[in-house]
């Protein structure tokens, strides 16, 4: 339309697809005056990201984001500020947690706190949302603040429930307007001024924390990243375009808190959700932990390699939830050519994640819940080039490591010590939610002790 553009055509993965199937693997639609490419399938993907590792490293910026995050930070910044940002929480999240060991020990302390809490429960109907927020939220915590959260915190439950809020409220249509209008649409009420007053408080909750810190600090004994943080932006004082100051440390914060907690929450709920459609599945885990662990020890990342129906079964819910389908928007950093078309460098970009991880040339079931799919004739675990729920290249998610580990420790301690069956007469949905991340519905589940 005249001025409008498409901004009536839905930008979701369904959407996209059918896309995708009319007009080719590379199309482009306009919002408002921008025009913002999508690429779909495996192996146009692979080309842009991989293929072509320095021609779309950029990031738009999103006006509704942008608010907040103000070109700062690791998510949603550019250029010299965000190599030496990468660089720095590269290195600092290894020192503080990265270092395999005592990251691993966080999330082993963590899963006895997550199994209490189920047990707490007494195999009554509950809602497992927010306590496995707080669990996974723990850990960055731990990392980022020098301290994990009781799960009856109500501050941290604020927090993660205004995030939570925000980012289901930021995949809306009706929010994405603000990206194609935001000099207009500033001025008047609708749900992205419930995501920035989200953010904002947020924002208020995180810099508190740093507060606490610059009070305490003592740059002969750093704590946790903040406090070397806090070092770095002393050390880089006459460097400015690197970024070191107070207010990215507070933007830094905010991604590592988002990155950190909204996909592996998503991602073990939605492991809790199959379960208990697909009982034989939940058993054969059951059966491999019981043989290979016992119930006399927690699982650890060693025993990773003699589990892979259960690594098996956590890849095929990161797959099927399909927990970022749109991936993150990037921007061409150069004039680039894909699939016969000449993208100029500004051009937003988004690499539809879920095309890849459904797409038809690459998986046997595509549209079924299905573990052999990460399994050789062996029995034994297979990876697949196809799997991107991390996306890929220089902009690929800089805490992989950190939420692989989560999920099959998680996972694993959790299928250990419970079974999960539906509250009779409310299965819960597999359709899911579509926000800015894709996450289930709502649901309660019965947590029976074994």
């Amino acid at each position: 339309m005249p001025f409008l553009g498409n901004v009536f055509t839905g930008v979701d993965f369904k959407t996209m697809e059918k896309l995708a199937q009319q007009y080719g693997p590379v199309f482009s639609l306009r919002r408002g005056s921008e025009r913002m490419v999508f690429i779909s399938g495996f192996k146009m993907i692979r080309e842009a990201l991989v293929s072509q590792l320095d021609s779309f490293t950029d990031r738009p910026i999103v006006p509704l984001f942008d608010v907040v995050f103000k070109g700062l930070g690791l998510t949603l910044s550019n250029g010299y500020l965000w190599k030496n940002q990468r660089k720095f929480v590269s290195a600092h999240l290894r020192y503080f947690g990265e270092g395999q060991r005592s990251l691993e020990r966080y999330i082993e302390v963590e899963s006895n706190f997550l199994c209490e809490a189920f047990k707490e429960e007494q195999g009554r109907p509950f809602n497992p949302h927010y306590t496995i927020s707080t669990t996974v939220g723990n850990i960055i915590a731990s990392v980022v603040f020098g301290h994990r959260f009781e799960y009856s915190d109500q501050t941290f439950r604020k927090v993660l429930e205004l995030d939570n809020d925000a980012i289901v409220l930021a995949g809306s249509a009706q929010t994405q307007l603000y990206d194609v209008f935001p000099g207009l649409l500033k001025y008047l009420p609708g749900p992205h001024q419930t995501v920035h007053a989200n953010y904002a408080e947020i924002v208020k909750f995180l810099r508190s924390e740093i507060e606490k810190h610059q009070e305490e600090w003592n740059s002969e004994d750093p704590r946790d990243y903040i406090d070397v943080y806090l070092t770095e932006i002393k050390k880089k004082k006459d460097d400015p375009q690197a970024g070191f100051n107070v207010e990215t440390l507070l933007v830094s914060t905010l991604d590592l808190i988002e990155a950190g907690t909204e996909s592996s929450a998503n991602t073990l709920r939605w492991a809790i959700l199959y379960m208990m459609h697909y009982p034989e599945i939940q058993k054969k885990v059951q059966e491999e932990i019981d043989r290979v662990i016992g119930q006399s020890r927690q699982p650890n990342m060693a025993d990773r390699p003699h589990l892979p129906y259960s690594d098996a079964v956590i890849h095929e819910t990161q797959r099927f939830g399909n927990i970022l389908p749109m991936g993150f928007p990037k921007m061409a950093s150069k004039d680039a050519t894909l699939g016969g078309y000449n993208i100029p460098k500004g051009t937003s970009v988004s690499t539809i994640l879920a095309s890849a991880l459904f797409d038809k040339n690459e998986w046997e079931t595509p549209n079924t819940f299905n573990p052999k799919h990460f399994l050789n004739s062996e029995g034994q675990f297979q990876k697949r080039d196809a799997f991107l729920p991390f996306s890929a290249g220089k902009r690929g998610c800089l805490g992989e490591n950190l939420a692989r580990m989560e999920l099959f420790l998680f996972f694993t301690s959790l299928l250990q010590r419970f079974s999960f069956f539906p509250v009779p007469g409310e299965m819960p949905s597999l359709e899911g939610v579509m926000g800015f991340t894709h996450s289930p519905e709502e649901f309660r589940v019965l947590a029976i002790a074994r």
